[in-house]
Parts: structure tokens; sequence; C-alpha cells
């Protein structure tokens, strides 16, 4: 996600938050695969390559953003006419321009879904969106007159994500905007009608900002069913990499679940992927994961801040990662990245 830093804590105390981690199994090296600023990366394998999307593009190039490859390793922007493609060109009549956060896309019932995060002309607020395609490059078209959710009175709902279980039921998982407004966050999740275009049922609260490495929020879900049982992937604290920090404290946790609606408990090992600049290199805010299988394996795409030399802040914002993910007795566990190591601020 993309925002002003606008908590009511103080620096001093998110520095803080950031340091009181606990201890978890050391990370491997990564190594962007994509070096453009590309926030909140989804990856969808489609007729034998691969799709990525991401936050609206600087200088309002587009909407969605989306790159393109064939080994996911090697990324290009995808472009048509010689400008960025657009995956959703034109926006619904609830949505302002330069505000269009973490698209996720999902093959269902032979055409595809577009959830996103956009701004509410009418309060301002980050809502979520549906928007449907016969064609993963769009054109992605939402005729609805309303957010598909907002929850205004917490600040609004961002960071949507859908998941069909075994059974065919939809759910979406989504979270409260509520560090927005000065307020603890959660992450809910609400069943989906069979078309994957309207909520039905009641929401249910399933996590909440309440560890010191979360620190003022929890956000971007992510469930993955796994031999029967359900993981919830999320990301914590400060997504920024401020001029007083080392480091940003951003960070990736997980939480395993009952069920799709919960309950949920964290692994007392989160998080499991967070900052570093050591002998492996440099990483800074990663988060915002997604995850996806292809070939038989699973992966985890999320995304890190863009570094120069001595690991400091390059200032060009969010580069994509790569990583396959594993599992041990049931437990993640995020491999080293596609690409080979390098040492901080070494390009490749």
């Amino acid at each position: 996600m993309i925002r002003p830093f606008t908590l009511l804590m103080s620096l001093a105390a998110l520095a803080g938050a950031a340091s009181a981690r606990p201890a978890a199994p050391p990370a491997p090296p990564f190594v962007p695969v994509y070096e453009t600023n590309f926030p909140d990366p989804f990856i969808l394998p489609h007729d034998g390559r691969y799709l990525a999307y991401a936050t609206n593009a600087e200088r309002l190039q587009a909407h969605v953003q989306m790159a393109v490859s064939d080994d996911l390793v090697n990324w290009r922007p995808l472009r048509r006419g010689g400008r960025l493609h657009d995956a959703m060109p034109v926006l619904p009549a609830w949505a302002q321009e330069g505000w269009t956060w973490a698209p996720e896309v999902m093959r269902h019932d032979g055409r595809y879904l577009l959830y996103f995060t956009a701004r509410e002309r009418r309060s301002g607020l980050q809502c979520t969106g549906v928007a449907h395609a016969s064609d993963p490059l769009g054109p992605f078209l939402s005729e609805a007159p309303e957010p598909l959710i907002c929850q205004r009175e917490l600040g609004g709902t961002i960071d949507a994500t859908p998941f069909l279980d075994a059974d065919g039921q939809l759910y979406l998982y989504y979270k409260a905007d509520a560090n927005a407004v000065g307020k603890p966050t959660e992450i809910f999740v609400q069943r989906m009608t069979p078309d994957g275009l309207a909520l039905a049922g009641e929401a249910v609260a399933l996590l909440r900002n309440d560890k010191d490495w979360e620190a003022h929020v929890i956000e971007s879900p992510t469930m993955v069913r796994r031999d029967g049982r359900y993981i919830l992937f999320y990301s914590a604290n400060h997504f920024g990499w401020e001029p007083h920090q080392r480091l940003s404290p951003y960070a990736m946790g997980y939480a395993v679940c009952e069920g799709p609606m919960g309950p949920c408990a964290e692994a007392p090992e989160n998080p499991i992927l967070y900052s570093y600049n050591d002998e492996r290199g440099c990483l800074s805010g990663p988060g915002h994961q997604a995850i996806f299988d292809s070939g038989g394996r699973q992966y985890i795409v999320f995304h890190a801040h863009g570094f120069r030399p001595g690991c400091r802040n390059a200032g060009r914002g969010r580069y994509m990662y790569i990583a396959p993910l594993d599992w041990e007795a049931g437990t993640p566990r995020i491999g080293p990245s596609l690409r080979p190591h390098r040492r901080a601020g070494e390009r490749g």
C-alpha cells in the first residue's frame, strides 16, 4: 500500500517496535527479479508465461500496471503502442484516479476477476472494488456505482484477496484501514456469492495488530490451503523506509486457522521474513506477499525497497522479489531468491 505516514504513534516508538521482533530462522539471501517501482505485486501464470500486476504506475501512466515473464526471473513491462499497458484503463464512477492499489486477479467461471483498492470520491477513503474481463490483460471493467466493500467507520477497506476453497466456496479477505484514522487494525474474511462479484453473510475478524513486531498495522492477507490446513499469511508494521530508519520495519508473518473463517492463531516464530543488512546482502521492508503455483512448485512474490550501496534507500520505490515457498511439517519456509545472490548495492 502507499500513503503518507499519518500515524498517531511517534517515530521513536515505531523504531522500537521494529527492534522488538522475536527470534526467527535466518532469512536466505534475496535479490529482486524486477528493479522497477512495482508495489504490491501479484502473479498469475497464464498460457506458459507469467503476468504480474501491481499498484498504479508513477505519473498516472496506468491504474494497474503489468509486467510479463517467460521464466519468473527475467521481467519486462507490458506495453501497448509504446505506452505502459493499463489492465484497468477506466475506473468505476466511485473511484478517484491516482490511488489504485494492490490488484489481485483470479480466473473464475470462464472469466477473470480483478480485486483492487481505490480512493472513494465521496468519502476520500480507500475502498475495495471488483472488476471483470474476458482476458487476463483486460480491459477490466466495473459498472458498480459503489465499492464492493468500504468500512467507512473503520477508515476504509484495502488489500482484498479472494480465496476459492476445495468445496467451491469463495471467500474475500481484506483489511480495515483503521490505522489511517488512528485505530487498531484487523484482517477480516467474508463469504462471496458464487460469481465472485458480491459479498454474502457477515464479516468475521481474524487477526488484530497485538504483537510488538506488528506495531500499528497488519494488512495484506493471503490465505493458502495446504494438506487440509488453512494458513493465513500477512504483512505488518510501517511499509515505508523513513530517513531516520536504518532499515524499514515492514515484515511478514502467518497464522494457522481452523477453517477459512477462522479462528486463527498467529505463529510464534513470526515474523518469518524481515529486513536485514549483513553478509547475505540487503533487504528492506519485505512484504505484501502473494502466493502462486507453477510447474508443481509453490512460490511467493513480495516487494521490498530499492537500495543503493551500503544498503541505503535508493528512493526508487519498491521492487519485486520471487522465491520458492516450501513446507516442513506444515510450516512454511521461504527459500532462496530465484536470482543469484549478490552483495548489497551490487547491480545484476
